[in-house]
């Protein structure tokens, strides 16, 4: 492991400091863990993106007959 200085706010830090002695952790463990959480959401929101990206230029021609059942009726 590697050893960093990071500066954090001091509100922050003092929430920080209280949600790990909660959990039972050091600061570090926590940090590392919300860390860790944060990156794999971020990975979680480029795949939904790079998703949504894919199915707006090649559309699913599978599901295309359902688009007039699934459409509202005009009135």
């Amino acid at each position: 492991m590697a050893t960093i200085q990071v500066v954090l706010e001091e509100e922050l830090l003092k929430t920080a400091d209280r949600v790990a002695r909660r959990l039972n952790l050091n600061r570090s463990a926590l940090i590392r863990n919300a860390l860790r959480e944060h990156l794999k959401r971020l990975r979680t929101l480029e795949k939904e993106r790079l998703d949504r990206q894919g199915y707006e230029k090649f559309p699913d021609a599978e599901f295309a007959v359902w688009d007039g059942v699934a459409a509202w009726p005009e009135e």
